[in-house]
């Protein structure tokens, strides 16, 4: 048994679609849907409120430094 955990959105027409992972093709799967709807707030799902204090444990430093370009090394697929 695999779990796969999404959000998605519900239609006007009440039809939830899910995409199934690859590699479950032309097979007959048993599939159980528990939902919670997700309270809107902003265009993006978030509120600002749920990023207050976000920083507290690791500040942001300012300096006369400016952007080191270091911090560009070594990003590729970071945010895959």
């Amino acid at each position: 048994m695999e779990s796969v955990k999404m959000s998605q959105r519900v239609g006007r027409d009440g039809i939830l679609h899910l995409n199934i992972p690859v590699g479950i093709t032309e097979q007959d799967v048993e599939v159980m849907v528990v939902y919670q709807p997700v309270p809107s707030s902003t265009a993006t799902g978030r509120s600002l409120e749920q990023f207050y204090g976000i920083c507290a444990d690791d500040p942001i430093i300012l300096d006369d430094r400016g952007i080191s370009d270091s911090l560009d090394d070594e990003l590729a697929g970071a945010f895959d």
